[in-house]
């Protein structure tokens, strides 16, 4: 049996204005992201995959300090293209970003990726982290990645099923995903995908 702590990275200064941070804005944790990740225990793990953006490599530092980084860019976040670094309100009035949202967020994003490239991305870099973690015996792994990169990942295979937006997670926020490895390789989904608690130091 595997558990996984699928963890979303702290607050950064772009977060705090609402800004479309993805994979081109490798920005640090702001002061608040830091204290809040600072005020709150999170479970052990014995293995840690990080999205190789800045912002999860700082907050694996925080939650795990000491513990070996193992990086898989394929859970970086998407390409936001021109609607990157921006919130809605300097994108209200562009064409293309009210053309974005009336799609529903299914059309490709100008001069950046493919929703669905995106999800397919993220998926196959999860894949990767529980063969790793299932080769090397590990009971306990933690993931910090991006809220896109989650609800790729957890849309696919978490149970019970829901929809993309439906996996939505906020800055330093996690989900507890149990897998059986015999489980996994014949179906491909997990067992298990609650939202983690945690306590104030």
């Amino acid at each position: 049996m595997l558990r996984i702590y699928l963890i979303r990275h702290g607050k950064t200064e772009g977060n705090l204005s609402g800004k479309y941070i993805g994979s081109r804005t490798d920005e640090p944790l702001c002061q608040e992201g830091i204290r809040e990740l600072e005020g709150k225990t999170y479970p052990k793990a014995a293995i840690l995959f990080v999205s190789p953006m800045q912002r999860c490599r700082q907050t694996g530092e925080l939650l795990y300090p000491g513990l070996v980084q193992k990086e898989c860019p394929l859970l970086k976040e998407c390409d936001f293209g021109d609607f990157e670094n921006k919130n809605y309100k300097e994108l209200s009035g562009n064409p293309d970003y009210q053309a974005w949202i009336d799609s529903g967020g299914t059309l490709p994003f100008p001069g950046g990726e493919d929703s669905e490239a995106f999800r397919i991305r993220c998926r196959e870099g999860f894949v990767q982290c529980v063969e790793e973690a299932f080769a090397l015996g590990s009971p306990t792994t933690a993931i910090v990645a991006h809220g896109g990169t989650i609800m790729s990942i957890l849309s696919a295979y978490g149970h019970p099923k829901q929809g993309y937006f439906e996996w939505q997670i906020k800055n330093g926020e996690y989900y507890v995903l149990t897998l059986e490895e015999e489980i996994w390789k014949k179906e491909r989904h997990v067992l298990s995908a609650e939202k983690g608690l945690w306590t104030d130091v």
